[in-house]
């Protein structure tokens, strides 16, 4: 009754199935890893935003002197004091929060020693001026965070020359263009001593919720659920069209119609 599942239409049927359903278990299982990596992310987040405050130096030491190892220590509060560099501030275009697109501003602080931290002072409106850093000796408190680095589909940024505007924080590219060593790390700037009226509007707290990855999940594995039940119907409802095609009687085996003779009456 099923060797019909055998003819070239039925296999092409069976393989298109197979694929789809292969194809959103996978997708499934890829949004379960998202999920857990959000998650870690979160954990990850609330751990280190809770750790007390320290010294940048105390955070970033000679162990985390490579990008790479930049991770360890981020999302951590810190402390740090410095002079701007006003002369070398360049934005990150393309930005947006809280409904508006603009740039965030980035400016180099000159710490004792030498070296050089990025601090990302915050977000201006497109519509906005870029107001310059405070003068003299700042104490300032934000977050570790680590470089940005540069997504599939992403703009590039010229390798090389002096750059006012960048795509994104890039802690390397800028690092070619300024008169020291850079930290392995950026500071998100969370508060200013001295602050003023046209600082930046600061950085939001980072989302920690679990984003829509589960019901993805959810809707990817119940899609290919519905793939191998509508496999299973079609092939059954195939099956009982030609089990009632068979059993139909055909018109060589209907009897013969009963014709009445005419009758002759008698003479």
């Amino acid at each position: 009754m099923y060797r019909f599942v055998f003819r070239p239409k039925w296999l092409l049927f069976h393989l298109l199935v197979l694929v789809l359903v292969v194809l959103m278990v996978n997708l499934g299982i890829w949004q379960f890893h998202r999920l857990q990596d959000r998650r870690a992310f979160n954990d990850e987040v609330r751990t280190r935003s809770a750790m007390p405050m320290a010294e940048f130096d105390q955070v970033v030491t000679d162990q985390i002197a490579t990008l790479d190892d930049a991770d360890q220590v981020e999302w951590r509060q810190v402390h740090v004091e410095g002079t701007y560099l006003a002369d070398e501030q360049v934005t990150v275009i393309n930005r947006s929060q809280r409904g508006s697109v603009g740039q965030n501003v980035v400016t180099p602080l000159q710490v004792a020693g030498g070296g050089l931290v990025l601090v990302n002072r915050g977000f201006v409106a497109q519509t906005d001026p870029v107001p310059p850093p405070p003068t003299g000796t700042v104490s300032i408190v934000g977050r570790v965070r680590a470089t940005e680095q540069r997504r599939f589909g992403g703009l590039t940024d010229a390798g090389e020359g002096d750059l006012t505007e960048l795509q994104r924080l890039d802690i390397e590219r800028l690092a070619q263009q300024l008169p020291g060593p850079v930290a392995p790390v950026y500071i998100d700037l969370l508060t200013s001593d001295p602050a003023s009226a046209t600082d930046p509007v600061p950085l939001p707290d980072p989302q920690l919720d679990e984003g829509s990855h589960l019901s993805y999940m959810v809707q990817w594995f119940i899609f290919s659920i519905c793939a191998i039940v509508g496999w299973v119907l079609a092939i059954r409802r195939s099956a009982r069209r030609r089990l009632s095609e068979a059993a139909a009687p055909t018109p060589a085996d209907s009897p013969a119609p009963v014709v009445d003779e005419p009758t002759t009456a008698p003479h």
